[in-house]
């Protein structure tokens, strides 16, 4: 069971980097497209872009997904296929249903979201207007890759972690060839995206039925009352905002953002993206394996088993977020001046971005942590702790972004939303404990400190390698790709060496051989 648990968080992470490496590339592609301060394009599109993808969070693989998993691992563990096939069918019928009328209000009321997602953009009519007409192309987004995200919790309960993971990379290389070779055929390029993301919906859903076929759970929607369908829905009603409140946030960030100078929502989006890459290889690909996992030993009664789980992913946490936050901060300018400085992104978009960088990578650490401790309610289908949680947090973050966005601009709200995050993981991790559904194992104190003194060996060496900025921007592309690399390299060779020589060895990584998951 260990082995077979860090090789599918292995795969998964293997996946989610092949897809946060493409996102990459379609990121570069955007700022040497689009920019960032030079126009309104860029800040339309990213608000349009960001609509259907919150309500994707809302309704597809964050709350969705949440409450989904855990019921259908229920129906896996009692190994009875006509009934997990029939599950599945009333529950694609139903959600199905719900999707289209969402999809259907969002097209038709797009101008109110933009009112309301971007109220700054009111006082620039053209801007306004852009934002508006790629809300409908795209809108409808949601509705495909929230089927896709069901498709991936079955697939996900049954242990198949791979397809599901590398469905994103197929936005990616759609959003690619859309900037590369569809701008040519509309008025304004722009609006090229906007139909490639509605395009790559229709792709990674037919993408994931050959799987679902394979494993004899491709099923007819239907409709009609079905008990586990009804207990999903009870369950996914707070799950809504407790697994959706970093895209909350990142909305509230959005609407003060638009009142700021141009640019700056653009600013965010791009530092955003560069910190979701750790986030996304790690702390999604832990969290979406340890849901199913969780919840089996849950269905088991298998509490010890439940809580060493638990404290592994906790432990591995440690072990890689922390570095993954010093190598964010220390190589921040030379990543972003690699990345994207060239086209219309300037070297005032590399500043902006990299300020607005170091405060999300601050919270870095908070971000995988409320990944790894929400399943945990989850698990036991228990959706409205984590919603009661993260509600503290969203006032949180308002109330810091309101007190910081005039002293620090886009910075402020990027350190709103990183204290926000650290507030949420630590009152999840306060009430796991009082529950003693955690219980921590003996030795954090030692990790602690080695996993400290490497990062800190890490960053002497990083320091020395990201060197004068001027430097970077001045250099040719390849010598900066070689230079970020063999740097990277050094960091992660360095941090590697330091915890081997105070004690970690490959063999801690692995997860407790316990019973329970799948």
């Amino acid at each position: 069971m260990s082995a077979k648990l860090l090789k599918s968080t292995v795969v998964t992470g293997g996946m989610t980097l092949i897809s946060r490496i493409s996102g990459l590339v379609r990121d570069v592609l955007f700022a040497s497209f689009l920019g960032a301060s030079a126009g309104p394009a860029a800040d339309a599109f990213y608000v349009a872009f960001r609509i259907p993808n919150l309500f994707r969070r809302f309704f597809g693989e964050g709350a969705f997904s949440q409450a989904f998993v855990p019921v259908m691992s229920e129906y896996k563990e009692k190994g009875d296929l006509d009934a997990a096939r029939g599950f599945i069918s009333r529950m694609a019928g139903r959600f199905s249903l719900l999707l289209f009328g969402i999809t259907a209000g969002g097209v038709i009321g797009a101008p109110l979201l933009v009112m309301a997602l971007a109220p700054g953009y009111l006082d620039e009519p053209d801007k306004f207007a852009l934002t508006t007409e790629m809300v409908r192309i795209t809108f409808p987004y949601m509705m495909l890759i929230s089927l896709v995200s069901m498709a991936a919790g079955v697939l996900n309960s049954y242990g198949r972690f791979a397809a599901a993971a590398f469905t994103p990379v197929l936005l990616n290389l759609v959003l690619i060839a859309a900037a590369i070779w569809g701008a040519g055929l509309f008025e304004r390029p722009v609006l090229a995206l906007a139909w490639g993301v509605f395009l790559a919906g229709v792709i990674q859903l037919l993408f994931q039925l050959p799987f679902l076929w394979q494993r004899r759970i491709l099923v007819r929607p239907r409709l009609g009352r079905h008990e586990g369908v009804s207990r999903v829905f009870r369950l996914m009603i707070p799950a809504l905002f407790g697994s959706s409140v970093s895209q909350l946030n990142m909305v509230v960030n959005t609407v003060l953002a638009s009142f700021l100078v141009t640019g700056s929502v653009s600013w965010l989006y791009y530092s955003d993206r560069l910190m979701e890459f750790p986030l996304g290889i790690f702390g999604i690909a832990l969290a979406t394996v340890l849901l199913p996992n969780l919840s089996g030993r849950h269905v088991n009664g298998d509490k010890q088993s439940f809580s060493h789980l638990l404290d592994w992913a906790l432990r591995l946490t440690t072990m890689i977020a922390l570095p993954a936050t010093v190598g964010l901060m220390v190589l921040a300018g030379p990543i972003l001046i690699t990345l994207f400085f060239r086209g219309e992104f300037l070297p005032l978009d590399v500043e902006m971005t990299r300020n607005a960088l170091w405060a999300f990578a601050i919270g870095l650490s908070g971000f995988i942590l409320v990944k790894v401790l929400a399943p945990a309610f989850y698990a036991q289908q228990d959706t409205r702790t984590p919603a009661k949680i993260a509600a503290v947090a969203f006032t949180a973050n308002i109330v810091l972004s309101l007190a910081l966005i005039s002293p620090l601009k886009h910075v402020g709200l990027a350190l709103a939303i990183s204290g926000a995050a650290y507030l949420n993981a630590y009152l999840l991790l306060v009430r796991l404990r009082q529950t003693a559904v955690y219980k921590p194992q003996p030795g954090w104190w030692r990790l602690l400190g080695q996993v400290v003194i490497s990062c800190g060996a890490m960053g002497v060496v990083l320091y020395q390698g990201a060197g004068n900025q001027a430097a970077w921007l001045h250099a040719g592309l390849s010598e900066q790709v070689l230079r970020l690399a063999l740097w990277i390299a050094a960091g992660v060779a360095t941090y590697a060496v330091s915890m081997l020589l105070l004690g970690i060895r490959p063999h801690h990584l692995r997860s407790p051989a316990t019973s329970g998951g799948v």
